[in-house]
């Protein structure tokens, strides 16, 4: 280079023009790689969420190179220019379009083939991480559900691997119960059901169960979840049923496991008893509710005359929701807390219509008026039961309900003697009348009272809900249809109807059959919850539940619940293991008993009860009494099957132990499959089987309505992956937009997901994408070894690490409180955003036309490698298909710790905290702080100039700034004269020139049409110029400047350009991206 001509050069421009012309010697790549362990991390607080990554700035940026490198980008035909081979434009073999239908198959297929999986669990050197696999059912097609729970929980497990687990992650089907019967039962006609036997339905249900788990298998692995899919578990294979068998068996032993007669949860359409798990309340259930009266047959015996003065025309007054249950009455129960009152009902002229709503219908009682009537009833509820019955209540006498304990009454309806009893606080004001219709064979409570008082247990329906020849008049009718409707009609004929009117409120319906459920007393085998209920209650303390107020859910359920019914009345499932002796009825279980059928069912699996003798079935010291007994044929209920998995898989699988460091399923789990598992556990082994457990709310539309094949609202997780027939209308975005979706939402509470979330979601996706692809692309001839060491790079690069450093501390620590929602803002901002919008946009200049050898490209290449590797560890748990396709596209080896080659992304760890890269000092910080937005309060008014064509792109303007407070004037200065291209002030503004005013005159600003000002507490306060830049414009980098036209042999270049070119004389054909 002409030395004339350097010393007429300003001194910064003859320094970039020495740099740009030499080809410096890095630091090795050891430099780059170091990293410590630092444990303070300083926070970045996360902006919202934004759809902006560009701003009206990208137009006022657009220039030469880095326009054709977007061209070139794009598959446009580059424009011919003498300079074009010096311009280190972009190139990869990573495509802008994910093409995820077809690219994440041959990705998943690459891990199979490779046992990506297995590799690195077996490589992994940390501590086993297991998250236990909550069933699901193998009757149909996954849902939306489904899809959210399971890649919650690969998110987990992937970036445990990267934390250096043995994640362990068996996944499991429920495959025994009702469901899976119906549908076997749905496939047939009815001749072949009619030759349908126990062990050919249970064949037929295996097959089913089996076919779909290999269907719903297939689905999963195609959402991107890595599990140890060769060996799963699933409830009906011959193991998981002897583990199963033996948690029984220990139960029994200990006492928890009894035969009893009470009052269950029964479904007429399934014909079996059901568990609370089994049920549920939807809105709208109506009920006929009556008031009845039952007439006093004598007093209390030693009331001392309480009530002798009103008979006979004194009744009790009830309510009820059942009226199909009066047959089955035993009993009146009051409040003795309470104060009841006697009423004499005056009837009012208008009383037909002076009651309720037009659905309101007198009985005969109110309706005829014939008699004098006077009613005991709570005295808190007189008013209200004026208003509800349209009558005029005038109180006679009150007393405590205590006193009424023994009254005896006529049965409504066969005329027997019955008691008043005293219940507990159960029996209120709210509602009724305060005296409470018992049958002990029909509710909860009543059975309770019964027992306490002996009364009868009736339960005079069978198992198709009809009324049995025990119900006299009303046998064989339907208890919730005309059965229910014959006894209001018998009540009204008898003069003991008051008033009949719907009542809507929840009511429990088989989750399976979606019709209602009745309360029925039947044998039946129990769990006694009372026997391990507080040791329950102490477990529930000992463990992290997420979100932290689901604790309280589980300790109501528990807290509250009655015994748990574990039998049902159906042929698919596991066998109780009894003997019942043929005369007495007496069941046969005991250790030796349960120990042999356990072995049995080991060997042969479950069938074997229903094809073996009970003979074969006994123990040998048994055999000569096997006459005597014959096999139960009642099944465990199948939240015992799964509820048993801990002792199935737990305890069972190598590698595994109990407890689990995570179970995580939906929030309905909590009375049941979490509910279940704890209390098999903590009867059997004294502990819970989880140290954390995680619930999520439900999917739900854009409208946050319930998604419904009705209402057309349904979003199929494999449409979303795969598409539809019209792909515009369906289009398939693949397995990782579902995943980031995921991410996206807060779990802990209902999620929505629809047409319109999705096209969001999958345009931050393409755009993250986007800003992979420019790391990748420009990194095209990197190599580890040109690292610039951290002490050696420019201010700018070290802040733009120290950056990267604390959003992977911030993601990490998300990951960490499972915070997934959180990483996804983060990573929306920060690598979408922030990186797009100011490092990469400044990075272009000194990438394309720095030279490419040139120190300052050698140390953005250094950062830009640093944010890639960083990026695609930290997106890998939730995109690791983008991760992975990423990764095959490098343009260089990385090598591991182990110094070996990662030839898959999950070969490589998590990023280890640079304790280097974290100590930039506070000052240097919030003077970068100051930057950023001093550089944005000139885009403003770069933007303003562009808009009234007083420039074009932003490289024909000159930035002027005046500074107020002197500090700040000196550092900007420095920033001007930079030692180092990459600190310049003017290529962070991406201006050609910017001049520190050391003062501001009227005549100066009056002279510059476009200015504005920007204040901060520390800088003070700066005033804004924009003129025109100085000089001519650089051919190649478009860069305005006095010296353009100064080189012979190169006249339409400027200093730096001349240096590069000038250093590189031989064409290099630049290669298609």
């Amino acid at each position: 280079m002409d030395a004339a001509l350097l010393l007429r050069m300003t001194s910064g421009e003859a320094k970039l023009a020495l740099r740009a012309s030499s080809s410096l010697v890095v630091s090795p790549r050891s430099c780059f790689q170091s990293r410590k362990v630092c444990f303070l991390r300083p926070f970045i607080p996360i902006r919202p969420f934004s759809n902006d990554v560009s701003g009206s700035a990208v137009k006022r940026r657009a220039r030469g190179p880095v326009m054709a490198a977007k061209k070139t980008a794009e598959g446009g035909k580059q424009e011919d220019g003498k300079y074009k081979h010096t311009v280190d434009l972009p190139k990869t073999t990573f495509g802008m379009r994910a093409n995820a239908v077809v690219r994440e198959p041959e990705i998943q297929k690459l891990w199979e083939e490779n046992q990506v999986w297995k590799r690195v669990v077996d490589s992994n050197t940390g501590g086993s991480y297991i998250l236990h696999d909550g069933p699901p059912y193998a009757n149909g097609d996954l849902h939306m559900g489904h899809a959210l729970n399971k890649i919650l929980k690969d998110i987990i497990n992937r970036y445990k691997l990267l934390q250096n687990y043995k994640v362990h992650f068996v996944p499991g089907w429920d495959c025994h119960g009702l469901p899976i019967e119906l549908k076997v039962l749905q496939s047939m006609d009815q001749e072949a059901r009619k030759e349908l036997t126990p062990l050919k339905l249970r064949k037929k249900a295996a097959q089913f169960a089996k076919a779909t788990v290999k269907n719903q298998m297939n689905s999963f692995k195609r959402y991107g979840v890595w599990a140890d899919w060769n060996n799963p578990y699933l409830t009906l294979s011959p193991e998981y049923e002897a583990a199963q068998i033996e948690v029984f068996g220990q139960m029994v032993m200990r006492g928890y496991i009894y035969r009893g007669r009470k009052p269950v949860h029964w479904s007429p359409s399934s014909r079996t008893a059901l568990a609370e798990a089994e049920l549920e309340y939807p809105e709208g259930h109506t009920s006929k509710s009556i008031y009845a009266i039952f007439r006093i047959a004598s007093a209390p015996p030693d009331s001392n005359s309480l009530l002798e003065e009103f008979l006979p025309n004194l009744y009790l007054a009830i309510w009820t929701t059942t009226p199909w249950t009066i047959p089955a009455n035993a009993a009146v129960a009051v409040n003795p807390e309470l104060e009841y009152a006697v009423a004499e009902v005056h009837f009012q002229e208008e009383t037909s219509k002076s009651p309720g709503s037009g659905n309101v219908k007198l009985g005969s009682v109110l309706a005829t008026r014939e008699k004098k009537l006077l009613v005991i009833i709570a005295m808190d509820l007189v008013s209200s039961l004026e208003s509800k019955w349209g009558a005029k209540l005038s109180v006679k006498k009150s007393f405590p309900g205590s006193l009424l304990e023994n009254c005896r009454y006529a049965h409504p309806v066969n005329g027997t003697e019955c008691p008043v009893v005293l219940g507990g606080a159960y029996i209120t004001t709210e509602s009724g009348t305060g005296l409470v219709h018992t049958a002990p064979g029909h509710g909860q409570e009543d059975y309770t009272t019964g027992l306490k008082y002996g009364l009868p247990i009736l339960s005079p329906v069978d198992d198709d809900g009809k009324f049995t020849e025990e119900a006299g008049r009303f046998s064989g009718l339907n208890v919730l249809g005309d059965g229910n409707a014959a006894v209001v009609s018998y009540l009204d004929e008898a003069s003991l109807l008051l008033v009949e009117e719907p009542y809507k409120h929840k009511y429990p319906y088989d989750w399976r059959t979606k019709k209602p459920t009745i309360f029925r007393a039947t044998e039946q085998w129990f769990a006694s919850v009372d026997g391990f209920r507080q040791a329950a209650m102490d477990a529930i303390t000992k463990v992290t539940w997420i979100p932290a107020p689901s604790v309280n859910r589980i300790i109501s359920m528990t807290s509250s619940r009655s015994d748990w019914c574990i039998s049902r009345q159906r042929t698919w499932g596991v066998p109780i293991p009894v003997f019942y002796h043929v005369h007495s009825k007496e069941p046969l279980i005991n250790a030796d008993t349960i120990s042999h059928i356990k072995a049995i069912i080991s060997d042969k699996g479950s069938d074997a009860w229903w094809y073996m003798t009970t003979e074969e079935l006994l123990p040998e010291k048994y055999h000569r009494n096997a006459a005597d007994y014959q096999k139960g044929t009642d099944t465990m209920d199948v939240w015992f099957d799964s509820g048993s998995s801990w002792a199935a898989v737990l305890e069972k699988r190598h590698g595994l132990n109990n407890p689990a460091d995570l179970y995580l399923e939906g929030t309905d789990q909590h009375r049941g499959w979490f509910q279940s598992s704890l209390l098999t556990s903590v009867a059997t082994k004294g502990k819970a089987p989880y140290s954390c457990v995680i619930t999520h709310g439900f999917v739900l539309d854009e409208k946050g309505m319930k998604m419904s094949k009705s209402l057309g609202n349904v979003v199929d997780p494999n449409m979303v992956i795969v598409g539809g027939k019209n792909s515009k209308e369906s289009p398939g975005y693949g397995a990782d937009v579902l995943r980031l979706w995921v991410s996206s939402v807060d779990y802990t509470t209902d999620v929505l997901i629809g047409p319109q979330i999705l096209r969001q979601i999958s345009e931050m996706y393409r755009k993250l994408r986007g800003t992979l692809r420019f790391l990748l692309s420009n990194l095209h001839d990197w190599k580890p070894e040109n690292a610039v060491c951290y002490d050696d790079l420019p201010k700018l690069d070290k802040h733009a690490l120290f950056q990267l450093e604390n959003i992977v501390s911030t993601i990490k620590d998300c990951y960490e409180n499972y915070q997934f929602n959180k990483i996804f803002q983060v990573i929306q901002r920060f690598a979408i955003v922030d990186l797009s919008n100011f490092y990469f946009d400044i990075a272009k200049d000194r990438l394309y036309v720095g030279g490419s050898t040139s120190f300052t490209r050698r140390s953005c290449q250094t950062v830009l490698a640093a944010h890639l590797l960083s990026i695609v560890k930290v997106i890998a748990p939730i995109l690791p298909h983008l991760a992975e396709d990423v990764w095959q596209n490098l343009p260089f080896n990385h090598i591991t710790e182990g110094g070996s080659v990662a030839k898959f992304v999950f070969e490589l760890k998590w990023p280890v905290v640079n304790e280097k890269w974290l100590a930039l000092p506070a000052e240097q910080v919030d003077f970068w702080r100051i930057i950023l937005e001093l550089r944005s309060e000139v885009n403003k008014v770069l933007e303003n100039a562009r808009t009234g064509k007083f420039i074009g792109s932003s490289l024909e303007a000159k930035v002027q700034l005046h500074a107020a407070d002197t500090s700040t004037a000196s550092r900007l200065q420095d920033m001007v004269m930079a030692k180092n291209e990459a600190d310049a002030l003017h290529l962070i503004f991406i201006t050609s020139q910017v001049e520190i005013l050391s003062s501001l005159s009227d005549e100066i600003i009056a002279s510059t049409p476009y200015h504005g000002c920007y204040n901060d507490q520390e800088a003070g306060q700066l005033w804004i110029g924009v003129s025109r830049a100085d000089g001519t414009k650089c051919e190649r980098c478009w860069n305005y400047s006095p010296h353009v036209g100064s080189f012979a042999g190169h006249p339409t270049l400027c200093v730096r350009c001349y240096g590069v070119v000038d250093s590189q004389p031989l064409p290099v054909a630049a290669g298609a991206v």
